[in-house]
């Protein structure tokens, strides 16, 4: 049996899901949980049901259903399946089933469709737009300039024996996406902004071939455009959403490529090692050729579809250096760290067996990280001093650099805060060698903040300052500079002597609005407002949004909406909005502003119907980090 729902095919028989043609993982015992569900979308399922006819009367825990429905839903939407309390679930999407009858004469191929009709839900739909910002519209498709294709049959003929009919089976069967084979290559088109060399005044310019239209942008640099990328992306998107920028520097007979392909939704960054500038280009090339990097830089996706999709990318190409590091990233992200550390390993091992210095350190940088989060910090520091080692031998300065600032942490876990300040100072001086604007930045930000953690007040306004200065110097964008009053805000006592400062923060933001420290300000303006029962001016921040920010639909705004009414006691409109954020928040990759709305849904009295649901979510996703940061709320909530 096959079912169609949204862009999906599931074929029941032999668990495949599919999206748009493409395979889809899910683990079997979701696909059996999703049989269940679609072969009769007018009951519901128990947990008990579920338990005997997906996992055969194994000795497993009730748990294990919720998880596989999360994971459901996480797929196709929230307003997928529905929770019916002490009943259990049933499937709600529109869903057209495809059933073909057993052959049983020669030449007679039956097919029938038949429409199930789902039940009206409160739930919002997974079709519902979400915003994110003023180019989060951009069609990936787009990006592709497609040549012509030769026209595919549609349908079986009603005349075709048998024979036939079996052997295309087994063929779609066998090679299911050998139909795409008929399709020209789509040429990928990216503006690039020509390549900077090290201690060379040359640039190096790219040709277009069958897989790639480039476009260049001359009036631009690669310094430039990464210290402006806030206010300059904006303005080049709607004709160039892909834009491609990098630094190349020689060192011991080995060239080195620094990149950054930016996209509407996020960037893409990775380094590369060849024997001239010729072998890194095409390496470039040859990675940049893989469409799943487009689907990520294109449109929001959740943190499941993009480890799905990095998984399947890695599968593909094992010696991808660039993915593995992604897919390493994207565990620690999800706080699966075990999972990290397994990546993180494999990287190394590639790296060694392929002599790559640069992903060794790379990867010896990660575990170093990700022991850190397990505040493993004796073990961090030991990776920490080979990654260190392994960058000198190839003199990457900037790497040493987010080495030396990584260290920092360590020298503040262990109250020394001579070497913390050595530590930052010696990151910000590597940055300097380089002209990493954003690294010494960073290095000196940062060790004003830590400054003010270890009560070194003198230091804390000291070296603030010098990075106020240094942009000054630099003539950035009014964003960066919205980074020092942010930073009083964090010294200032009390929330009241935190509000001018955020409010200047607004005002550096106004024409990049959508700037995470304007995001965080925003949202701390909004909740001091509300603590102190200041409705009118926390209504006058709320309006304003559709006037300061590009992306009025976010799952951050629709949050700050979502308080309001809570606050406002708008009861209606606070589970409509909640509700809303947490698909938004979801689908978006937004795992700790999911989890925030989740917090707020199961704090509703009015809302038992899903408690449920929520509070299984924060269970089994919230980190340390963030179950640190609301204890007491989940004290108070037995969660």
């Amino acid at each position: 049996m096959r079912y169609t729902f949204l862009d999906f095919e599931f074929d029941s028989n032999n668990l495949i899901l599919s999206k748009n043609g493409d395979d889809i993982d899910i683990r079997p015992n979701e696909a059996k949980l999703l049989a269940l569900l679609l072969s009769d979308s007018t009951q519901v399922f128990s947990k008990d049901a579920i338990l005997t006819k997906v996992w055969h009367d194994k000795v497993v825990s009730e748990q294990a259903v919720f998880q596989n429905i999360s994971h459901l839903r996480a797929v196709f939407g929230n307003s997928a399946i529905k929770t019916f309390p002490k009943r259990g679930y049933q499937w709600q999407l529109n869903t057209s089933q495809i059933q073909t009858a057993v052959i049983t004469e020669p030449r007679s191929v039956n097919i029938t469709t038949t429409t199930i009709k789902a039940k009206p839900i409160a739930t919002m739909p997974l079709t519902q737009k979400i915003g994110t910002n003023a180019t989060s519209d951009i069609n990936s498709s787009d990006i592709f300039k497609v040549g012509p294709t030769e026209k595919k049959p549609m349908g079986f003929y009603a005349l075709l024996t048998s024979l036939l009919v079996v052997f295309a089976t087994a063929i779609l069967i066998l090679f299911p996406h050998s139909s795409d084979k008929v399709a020209a290559p789509a040429a990928i088109s990216i503006a690039y902004i020509p390549f900077t060399q090290s201690l060379s005044n040359n640039t190096i310019k790219l040709a277009d071939d069958e897989f790639f239209d480039f476009t260049e942008l001359p009036q631009l640099s690669p310094l430039h455009f990464e210290t402006s990328i806030e206010s300059e992306y904006p303005k080049l998107a709607d004709k160039h959403p892909l834009i491609l920028t990098a630094n190349v520097r020689t060192y011991n007979s080995l060239t080195y490529l620094d990149f950054i392909l930016k996209g509407p939704i996020t960037d893409w960054r990775g380094q590369l090692t060849g024997s001239s500038n010729q072998a890194v280009i095409s390496k470039l090339k040859q990675h940049l050729s893989q469409y799943y990097i487009y689907d990520l830089l294109m449109s929001p996706q959740s943190l499941e579809i993009r480890l799905a999709k990095l998984s399947i990318a890695h599968k593909s190409k094992p010696n991808d250096f660039i993915n593995l590091g992604k897919l390493a990233m994207l565990y620690i992200q999800m706080e699966e760290f075990e999972k990290a550390m397994v990546m993180a390993d494999k990287l190394a091992n590639f790296a060694i067996e392929a002599q790559n210095i640069q992903q060794l350190g790379n990867a010896l940088l990660l575990q170093s990280e990700i022991l850190t989060r397990k505040e493993l910090f004796e073990l961090s520091s030991e990776k920490l001093a080979s990654a260190i080692s392994q960058f000198k031998k190839i003199n990457d300065a900037k790497r040493l650099a987010d080495a030396w600032f990584a260290q920092s942490w360590l020298d503040h876990q262990n109250k020394n805060y001579n070497a913390v300040k050595a530590s930052l100072l010696k990151s910000a001086q590597l940055s300097l060698q380089v002209n990493d604007i954003l690294r010494e930045l960073d290095a000196l930000t940062y060790l004003s903040v830590l400054a003010y953690k270890n009560k070194q007040a003198t230091d804390q306004y000291l070296y603030l300052q010098q990075a106020e200065r240094k942009m000054k110097a630099y003539n950035l964008p009014p964003y960066h500079f919205a980074k020092i009053p942010f930073h009083y805000a964090i010294f200032a006592q009390t929330p009241a002597d935190k509000e001018p400062h955020f409010k200047q923060v607004l005002d550096f933001t106004k024409l990049t609005p959508d700037h995470w420290v304007a995001q965080s300000s925003r949202k701390s303006l909004l909740q001091y407002y509300l603590d102190e029962n200041r409705l009118a001016e926390a209504k006058a921040l709320i309006d304003n949004l559709s006037v300061t920010t590009t992306s009025i639909d976010s799952p951050q705004n629709s949050y700050l909406k979502t308080l309001f009414a809570q606050a406002s006691k708008q009861t209606k409109d606070f589970n409509r909005l909640a509700k809303r954020t947490f698909e938004q928040a979801q689908l978006s990759g937004h795992r700790n502003l999911s989890l925030d709305v989740a917090l707020l849904l199961c704090s509703d009295n009015n809302d038992s119907e899903n408690y449920d649901f929520y509070s299984q979510y924060i269970t089994e996703h919230a980190g340390e980090n963030w179950r640190r940061y609301n204890k007491d709320k989940l004290l108070t909530l037995n969660l």
